[in-house]
């Protein structure tokens, strides 16, 4: 036993002594690694994709698995229950994408086409009324007329001003050509393997288990099975709750703007309802964007749709958020917001999206951690509905008390 204590602790020395060597190596060579771990990032970008997409697709694939043929263990139902869920969940996800694009795409090219027929008349409109008022006030435009221009220095340097900004464009178009050809490859590649994923998944975990079991020892799985199991559940509760809060608040909102006789409600619901996926903030991202094309066809009616999405966003957050997906969580409003926050600032949307359910995991683990210890060193938890009380301060003995003591 003593010397398994000794192994234990040489192996806990050699394990810190290590870590601290690679902190220093990292450290002094910060920008080496940086770019080496984004070259592996990069190579595996479409894995992760991947990924990504087989977790989304397998939760809607299992919801198809329990009721496909639930009944029947037949050799064809065994056989076709997998392809058939997988290619029901990319049929349904493409006609919803197919949806979205025919509801939001139409509105908003029409709301540009009033702008671009309404851009004209308005600098007409600018110019008359500049001119009028130029008209009121002679001096001035005795002044503006007395100013001499160098016409020629003004044409070199607009020209030169255009032909950088044409080099500019032509860049900035290169760029983003290249990134949407890296884009949509890396979307590709990461179908081809979330299909190969869900398709092989019994064989993928058949497979793992069997090396964690080699390589591990039975403490450490179980700690890791814990782990998973926990991050499984927190982030598809999140999934699940994201999307049923989306419908209601798209619905809502629709609904709302109906009532209310507002213009682009079908394109306002979904935008809403699609942009809601991105917690706290969505919300006000498809409202801004929606408030910007009611602008052009009447102003006081965006306004209105502000205030009613304001009232709208509060309601849900403060009753539709909290049942729906802070329950499913199990995170408090605070670190829902700092977990938005935080994310966002070092991730952007995907942290958004991810910042929630991944706090949320690191929360419960916390916790499940604390109530062990509590249980280990046999301490009772707190009472959270009663204050707690500070001690009780024993007040000191009078002198007179003291000395008839001794007496």
């Amino acid at each position: 036993m003593r010397l398994y204590m000794e192994r234990k602790e040489i192996r806990r020395y050699i394990f810190i002594a290590a870590l601290a060597v690679a902190v220093i190596v990292i450290s002094q060579n910060f920008y080496v690694f940086t770019k080496f771990l984004s070259l592996v990032l990069g190579a595996l970008k479409p894995i992760i994709t991947g990924l990504m997409i087989a977790y989304i697709f397998n939760i809607i694939m299992n919801f198809f698995e329990k009721h496909y043929f639930p009944k029947n263990d037949s050799k064809f139902a065994a056989l076709t229950r997998r392809p058939v869920c997988l290619a029901g969940a990319f049929a349904i996800t493409i006609a919803v994408i197919i949806l979205i694009m025919y509801i939001v795409v139409p509105e908003i090219a029409s709301a540009f086409g009033v702008l671009y027929d309404e851009i004209p008349p308005a600098f007409t409109k600018s110019k008359d009324f500049i001119t009028g008022k130029l008209k009121e006030y002679p001096d001035i435009q005795q002044q503006i007329s007395s100013l001499e221009f160098d016409w020629a220095k003004i044409a070199e340097k607009a020209t030169k001003l255009l032909t950088s900004g044409v080099a500019g464009i032509l860049s900035s178009a290169m760029g983003i050509i290249g990134g949407l050809t890296s884009a949509v490859t890396n979307l590709v590649l990461g179908i081809i393997f979330a299909v190969y994923f869900l398709l092989r998944k019994d064989k993928l975990f058949r497979d793992g288990n069997r090396l964690r079991r080699v390589w591990f020892s039975d403490e450490f799985n179980r700690k890791t099975s814990h782990v998973f199991h926990t991050a499984n559940d927190t982030f598809r509760s999140f999934f699940v709750g994201q999307f049923v809060e989306a419908i209601i608040l798209g619905t809502l909102c629709f609904i709302g703007m109906k009532l209310l006789k507002l213009p682009y409600a079908a394109m306002s619901g979904t935008l809403v309802g699609v942009t809601a996926f991105i917690p706290i903030v969505g919300a006000f991202i498809g409202a801004g964007i929606s408030a910007f094309i009611i602008l052009t066809v009447d102003p006081m009616k965006a306004l209105i749709f502000i205030i009613f999405l304001i009232i709208l966003q509060q309601f849900e957050g403060n009753i539709i958020y909290p049942k729906v997906v802070g329950g499913s969580v199990g995170l408090p409003s605070i670190w829902t917001l700092a977990a938005v926050t935080i994310g966002g600032g070092l991730f952007g949307i995907f942290g958004m999206i991810l910042g929630v359910p991944l706090t949320a995991t690191l929360y419960k683990l916390s916790f499940n951690a604390l109530e062990a210890r509590e249980a280990q060193e046999g301490i009772a938890p707190p009472d959270e509905d009663k204050p707690v009380k500070p001690p009780k301060q024993q007040k000191p003995a009078r002198s007179g008390q003291k000395n008839a003591k001794k007496k």
